[in-house]
């Protein structure tokens, strides 16, 4: 197995590779090093792209360690990222017939996401004056249940089931944050309509397929 491809010119430089060997320890053939989970999830951090392969077969496995990386960083405790409820819901598409169609809905939504992250970041700053994410975290659990009514367009006869807002352990959906100024009510619309554009190009596609 070559270890490392040969970028043609003018291409972005091949992914490192990372080499993972029976004992679970991790090898940078980039570096000559070792290196942990910790490091992957810094690299990630750093847009420094890589793949894994397992070092005794030769058998890709970059999408377990980097599932491997999530777990890892939401058991270790503080703010998470993963709500129980989305994670049920997620866990309730695997097997079912629109599979194929959510890793689509949440790769756009994420990269829509992080293409507007740094405008949303000094949006936010300039709406609340100060850390706006203390009041962001409040409106993020509306995002995501609004992201979890969009899951269930796909599913409409999937309510009952475990998992869905406001049926897990008897649990409401989260409540949307209460404004405290027009300039957070602003910010909250915004959101939302971007969430509304992101159904919209969904629907699209569905209707492509």
């Amino acid at each position: 197995m070559a270890e490392q491809a040969v970028p043609e010119a003018g291409s972005k430089s091949a992914p490192v590779v990372i080499k993972k060997y029976a004992n679970r320890r991790l090898y940078n053939t980039a570096t000559s090093s070792y290196v942990t989970l910790d490091h992957l999830s810094q690299m990630v951090k750093d847009k420094t792209d890589f793949v894994v392969y397992d070092a005794k077969t030769g058998e890709e496995i970059t999408r377990s360690v980097l599932t491997q990386i999530i777990v890892e960083e939401e058991n270790k405790g503080g703010q998470t990222l993963l709500p129980i409820p989305f994670l049920r819901q997620l866990i309730s598409f695997y097997g079912d017939s629109l599979q194929g169609v959510v890793p689509q809905y949440l790769e756009m939504s994420m990269s829509q996401f992080a293409r507007n992250q740094e405008q949303m970041r000094k949006y936010l700053q300039n709406a609340f004056g100060f850390n706006p994410f203390q009041q962001f975290e409040s409106m993020g659990k509306q995002n995501m249940a609004m992201f979890e009514k969009a899951m269930r367009m796909f599913n409409p006869f999937g309510t009952g089931q475990p998992g869905a807002p406001g049926q897990a352990n008897g649990q409401e959906p989260p409540k949307p944050a209460t404004p405290t100024a027009a300039s957070n009510e602003a910010a909250i619309d915004d959101l939302k309509r971007k969430l509304d554009e992101l159904q919209g190009q969904l629907a699209e596609l569905s209707k492509k397929s």
